[in-house]
C-alpha cells in the first residue's frame, strides 16, 4: 500500500478487505493503528469472515477500544463531580462527547484528552477547582502559560498527578487571533443537556467544531481520524429535517463555512459520505491537495512526504494568528526544541 486510501476505503466499504492477502492485511493494521482508527476499523469488520489471526487482532483492538471508552467516561465524571459545585454544566467535545453521548462516532474509536467547552468568565473558578482536584499543569513553563492565557482558546493543559489524565478547558473553538471569529456565546446556548450536569454541542454546531478541529489543528496528523468522525456524525444528523439548513446557518453564525464545506466535499470523496451538494460546493484542485496530505502514510503506517506536512503545519498556524505573531511563536518554540 502506497498511502492510507485502502484504509479509508475498509472503514467505508468493510466488503473490500475480503480478497486481502497477509501483507496487504499487515499494512492496512499497521497504517489503521498509526491513524489511532484500528478500533473503528475493528468495529467496521467485525462481522466479516477473516482469517484467524486478523480476527483475533480486531478482538484485541476492540477490546482495548472499551478499556479506552470505559476510563474516557470516568474522567467525565470525575470532572463532573469537581465542577458541579460551581453551578457550571460543562460542554464535553469531541470524544468524549461521542462516547458519553452514544453517538456512531464514538464506537471504536480512541479517546485521548478530555475536552470541555466552559463559558469564559468562569475560567479562574474552573481552573482553581481543578487545581484542588489534583491537577497539575502539563506546561509550567512561563512562556507556554502566558501564550496560552492571552492568546489560545484554551486554558494550557492540566494533567492528573494520580491518574495521568489530561483535561483541556476551552472557552471557545479558536484563538481570539485567528481570522474567523466562532460564537462562543452561541455555542453555549444552544448546546444540549445530555445528563444533569453535562451538555454536548448541538448537531450542527458539532459538525462546525469537528471541521474546525480538523483544519485548525497542526499538520492535519490524525485528519483522517477527524473526518471518520465527519462521516459518522453526518450519517445520523442527516436523518434529522432541516438539519442542512441548519448546519448552513451555524456556519455562517461561526464564519466556518468555507472549513465546513470543505470537510463535507472530503467526506464525500474519501468515505462517499452522503453530502448536500449546494452547501458542500466544488473545490477539485483543493481537495486534492488536502487528500494528498490526509492520506501520507506508507506501508508500514509511517508518516510520508514532509513537505505537505510542514506546510500544512504553516497553514494550521496562520489559520490561528496574525504573520509576526505566528512568526515569533514558531521562533520561540524552535529554540526551546
Amino acid at each position: 500500500m502506497k498511502d492510507a486510501r485502502a484504509l479509508a476505503t475498509a472503514l467505508a466499504d468493510p466488503i473490500s478487505t475480503l480478497t486481502f492477502g497477509a501483507d496487504d492485511w499487515t499494512s492496512l493494521l499497521a497504517i489503521a493503528r498509526a491513524e489511532r482508527l484500528d478500533g473503528s476499523l475493528a468495529y467496521r469488520l467485525a462481522d466479516l469472515p477473516l482469517p484467524a489471526p486478523i480476527v483475533r487482532t480486531l478482538e484485541d483492538a476492540r477490546a482495548q477500544a472499551e478499556f479506552g471508552r470505559t476510563q474516557a467516561l470516568w474522567e467525565v465524571e470525575m470532572a463532573r463531580r469537581t465542577i458541579a459545585p460551581l453551578g457550571i454544566a460543562p460542554i464535553l467535545l469531541k470524544g468524549s462527547a461521542f462516547a458519553f453521548a452514544g453517538l456512531p462516532a464514538g464506537v471504536g474509536r480512541l479517546v485521548g484528552d478530555l475536552d470541555i467547552l466552559v463559558p469564559r468568565d468562569r475560567l479562574d473558578d474552573v481552573e482553581a477547582a481543578l487545581l484542588m482536584a489534583g491537577f497539575d499543569w502539563a506546561k509550567d513553563d512561563a512562556y507556554s502559560q502566558r501564550y496560552y492565557r492571552r492568546w489560545m482558546h484554551e486554558l494550557p493543559p492540566l494533567v492528573h498527578r494520580d491518574r495521568g489524565s489530561m483535561i483541556d478547558v476551552h472557552h471557545t473553538i479558536l484563538p481570539p487571533t485567528a481570522r474567523r471569529t466562532p460564537d462562543a456565546a452561541a455555542l453555549i446556548a444552544d448546546s444540549i443537556e445530555i445528563a444533569p450536569g453535562l451538555r454536548i454541542l448541538s448537531p450542527a454546531d458539532m459538525i462546525v467544531h469537528a471541521a474546525t478541529h480538523l483544519f485548525a489543528d497542526g499538520d492535519l496528523a490524525g485528519g483522517l481520524r477527524n473526518l471518520w468522525d465527519i462521516d459518522r456524525l453526518l450519517r445520523l444528523f442527516a436523518a434529522t429535517p432541516d438539519f442542512w439548513l441548519q448546519l448552513d446557518t451555524r456556519a455562517r453564525r461561526h464564519e466556518m463555512l468555507e472549513p465546513v464545506a470543505l470537510a463535507l466535499r472530503l467526506a464525500d470523496r474519501l468515505f462517499a459520505t452522503p453530502v448536500e451538494p449546494r452547501l458542500a460546493g466544488h473545490d477539485r484542485i483543493r481537495d486534492t491537495l488536502f487528500i494528498r496530505r490526509m492520506l501520507a502514510r506508507d506501508g508500514w503506517g509511517r508518516p510520508t512526504r514532509p513537505a505537505s506536512r510542514l506546510g500544512f503545519y504553516i497553514r494550521s498556524h496562520g489559520m490561528r494568528m496574525p504573520p509576526l505573531m505566528l512568526a515569533k511563536h514558531l521562533w520561540t518554540k524552535a529554540r526551546a526544541q
